[in-house]
């Protein structure tokens, strides 16, 4: 079994009005150094495989069919072997 976490982002390219407020209540919190907040998601998921190619498989899929928007977010994830 594996289990996968995932990573969802706004690309860089789309306005984060999250990331923007969150800036915007940490300057107001005396915290002026920070330049940047981008906001997203982290989701697990178990996958019952015995093939590390397969899993890594469904999961990309899993992201571009179901978790991510692709015309606006990426993804990213990490699968590790659990008993």
């Amino acid at each position: 079994m594996y289990k996968a976490t995932i990573f969802v982002t706004l690309k860089e390219s789309v306005l984060d009005p999250q990331g923007v407020a969150v800036k915007g209540s940490l300057h107001s919190l005396g915290y002026a150094e920070v330049k940047d907040v981008r906001i997203g998601k982290r989701i697990e998921v178990l996958i019952e495989s015995d093939n590390r190619r397969k899993a890594e498989q469904q999961v990309r899929e899993i992201c571009e069919k179901v978790l991510s928007n692709p015309v606006i977010e990426q993804f990213r994830f990490e699968l590790e072997e659990v008993a």
